[in-house]
């Protein structure tokens, strides 16, 4: 018996193609783009062959990114032995658009501006008079505002946010920060509506995750962990350019994870967890106590160290090495094959990052990394990759009312 047909109408309302063909279409686009971004200046034949996409398919994602004013035509045609049809390479056009990025720590806030390269064109930091979160907010727009004015012509595509604690990505909420005192603050509202950009929130050692996998030595690498070890200490997960967030984005909170032998009261009600050994707000508080600084900034233990303080240094050092015990358990657990850390001992000292290491062991010391990026640039450039990775992952989605 002949099948019949389905009506027309079940059809045409069918869901299923479209979404696939969209799905594929922003697929296809990302790692066009993201191509230009790790080999340009390159060929589109090139881009073809390291995608596997069709040389039609490739020219016409670069024609319409180059429509956007995302990419440009990188220099005058070349042939090959002066034969044949002129191969002419096209790059990320990184003088058009930003990115504007915020770094909300617990003791000041981060602004800038990045480029499509994940290159900080401006910066400004400042301390924080106090933690209200409209307060903190209303500076950082007020901030961004003053940096845009500085670069007239140039627009900005979006607004990235990295902040520590909870993070909410999907509805751009900081459910829970408890050193900041901050609960279910709707940050992409506020400075959505302060800004008049769209807006993306998501947690600092997620969006370093991103950083690295887009700009950094990290590039590649099938699975990543990231470990960021500040006054907030909190990890990522990344497999095949996937961060892995769990419900409501609660992934990667190891602040109270205990350490065998630690001693620090936590204000859970315990001791030896994680963030209460390791925090900034110990350290400085260990070196007070040593006469090595009268302060409660880490960069002055950081500035002891290097001027030749040997109190100072094995302060970091010891440091550094408990944060490779800690890695060396998360490796156990999850296998990554490349580890970055984020920590302000092993961002400046070699025998810091070598206590790291010899901490994780031999057999994976290799596959421990120090941030890409550098110590005054690496909180701005947490904020700008959320934004950046938007970018990326869908860039004629994204494309042209904004991130």
């Amino acid at each position: 018996m002949p099948r019949t047909a389905a009506p027309p109408s079940v059809l045409s309302t069918s869901p299923v193609p479209r979404v696939a063909d969209r799905d594929r279409r922003r697929t296809s686009a990302s790692v066009v783009l993201r191509s230009v971004l790790e080999h340009g200046p390159v060929a589109r034949s090139t881009i073809a062959r390291l995608t596997g996409l069709s040389p039609a398919s490739v020219t016409e994602y670069c024609a319409r990114f180059a429509e956007a004013g995302l990419i440009r035509e990188a220099e005058a045609p070349r042939r090959s032995g002066g034969v044949g049809r002129p191969h002419v390479p096209v790059d990320l056009e990184t003088g058009r658009f930003l990115v504007a990025g915020v770094h909300i720590a617990v003791p000041y806030t981060t602004v800038a501006l990045l480029d499509l390269r994940g290159r900080v064109v401006l910066r400004r930091e400042w301390k924080h008079e106090r933690t209200e979160p409209g307060r903190v907010l209303a500076r950082a727009a007020e901030g961004l505002a003053a940096l845009r004015a500085a670069v007239p012509g140039r627009r900005t595509l979006g607004v990235g946010v990295a902040v520590g604690g909870w993070v909410d990505r999907e509805t751009g909420t900081v459910v829970e920060h408890p050193l900041l005192g901050w609960r279910e603050v709707p940050v992409r509202e506020v400075l959505g509506a302060r800004t008049g950009l769209p807006v993306r929130v998501d947690g600092h050692a997620r969006a370093l995750v991103n950083a690295e996998r887009l700009f950094g030595r990290a590039r590649g690498a099938g699975s990543l962990l990231h470990l960021f070890v500040g006054n907030v200490i909190d990890a990522a997960f990344a497999t095949h350019d996937e961060v892995h967030h769990g419900p409501r984005s609660a992934a990667g909170a190891i602040a109270h994870l205990p350490v065998p032998g630690g001693s620090e009261p936590c204000a859970c009600g315990r001791t030896g967890c994680l963030q209460a050994e390791l925090g900034e707000r110990t350290l400085c508080r260990r070196a007070r106590a040593a006469g090595v600084i009268g302060s409660a900034n880490p960069m002055h233990v950081v500035a002891a160290a290097a001027g030749g303080d040997p109190v100072a240094r094995r302060l970091l050092v010891e440091r550094a090495r408990a944060t490779g015990r800690a890695a060396g358990l998360l490796l156990d657990v999850l296998n990554p094959e490349t580890v970055v850390v984020t920590e302000v001992g092993v961002l400046h000292f070699e025998d810091c990052l070598a206590a790291l290491r010899d901490a994780v062991g031999p057999a994976r010391a290799a596959d421990v990394l120090p941030t890409s990026f550098a110590a005054d640039s690496v909180l701005a450039v947490a904020g700008g990759s959320v934004a950046l990775d938007a970018v990326f992952r869908d860039p004629l989605g994204t494309w042209p009312e904004g991130i």
